[in-house]
C-alpha cells in the first residue's frame, strides 16, 4: 500500500478510553482502507485540540504520516503473534498504521507524554483495534519485552538503540531472530549517525527507492538495528 490516496471521513472525538470489550463487533469488520481514511480523520480532529503531529503536515498527511509510517511494513513483514513496541509514539505512529497492516500483530505504543497516550487510546477504540494497547512511560522503564521494536526519529540511533535494547525478546527460531531488532525512520544523511552510534549490522533502505515519485521520501529511510549484535569496542 504505497501511493494510495486514502482520504478524510468525518468523525466526533471519542472518549480518553479503550476498552477491548466496549469495541462494537461491526468496528472489528471495517476494511482496511477504509479503516486508513478514518485514522486521518481521526488525527485531524484530535489535532484541532492537542497537537500531536505538526501543523504544517496536516494537509499532508496521508502521505507524510500514514504512508511514511507503513514503510515499515516493506521492509519487514512481521509474522502472526509478534509483539511490536513502538518508542515515542506521539499520536500513534508509526504504532496504529502498522497495526491495521497487522491485525494479527500485537502493538504496544509508549510515550512519555499522557495526553497524547490518551488520543491513541481513544483513536484505537474508535477503529477497533483490539491489538494495540497503549502506555505512558520511558522505553527504558519498560519491564514487558517484544520481538521488534519501532519508531521515528525521536532520537539518535546509539541512544534510541541504549533506550530499546534491552526490551527485545530473543526469538528460538532462527529465521524470526535474524529479523528482530530496531526499525526506525529516519532522514537526512545517516553516515555519521550510524558510525557514532558504533552499532553492528546495521541496514539502511532509502525510502526512494520504493517511492520513487514522491518527493517527500527523497531523503528518508528505514534503519534496521539487529537485535543479535555487538557494539564496536
Amino acid at each position: 500500500m504505497r501511493d494510495e490516496e486514502w482520504g478524510t471521513r468525518n468523525s466526533s472525538l471519542v472518549p480518553h478510553f479503550c476498552c477491548r470489550a466496549a469495541i462494537p463487533h461491526s468496528l472489528l469488520l471495517i476494511p482496511p482502507l477504509d479503516k486508513y481514511a478514518h485514522l486521518a480523520a481521526l488525527l485531524r480532529e484530535w489535532n484541532q485540540k492537542i497537537n500531536v503531529i505538526s501543523r504544517q503536515d496536516v494537509a499532508a498527511l496521508e502521505t507524510r504520516h500514514i504512508q511514511h509510517s507503513l514503510a515499515i511494513a516493506d521492509v519487514i513483514e512481521f509474522e502472526a503473534g509478534a509483539r511490536v513496541l513502538d518508542v515515542g509514539t506521539g499520536g500513534g505512529l508509526p504504532g496504529l498504521p502498522l497495526a491495521i497492516r497487522f491485525p494479527e500483530v500485537e502493538f504496544h505504543l509508549v510515550d512519555s507524554i499522557g495526553k497524547k497516550i490518551r488520543v491513541v487510546e481513544a483513536i484505537a477504540r474508535e477503529l477497533g483495534l483490539v491489538n494495540v494497547t497503549a502506555e505512558q512511560a520511558r522505553a527504558e522503564t519498560l519491564t514487558s519485552r517484544s520481538e521488534y521494536v519501532v519508531s521515528r526519529a525521536v532520537a539518535p540511533l546509539g541512544e534510541l538503540w541504549r533506550w530499546v535494547s534491552g526490551r527485545l525478546a530473543p526469538s528460538r527460531d532462527a529465521a524470526i531472530a535474524a529479523r528482530q531488532g530496531l526499525y526506525c525512520l529516519k532522514g537526512g544523511a545517516l553516515g555519521d549517525e550510524i558510525e557514532q552510534s558504533r552499532l553492528r549490522g546495521v541496514q539502511v533502505t532509502p525510502l526512494s527507492q520504493l517511492y520513487p515519485t514522491e518527493e517527500f521520501f527523497a531523503t528518508k529511510a528505514v534503519v534496521f538495528v539487529p537485535a543479535r549484535q555487538s557494539v564496536q569496542q
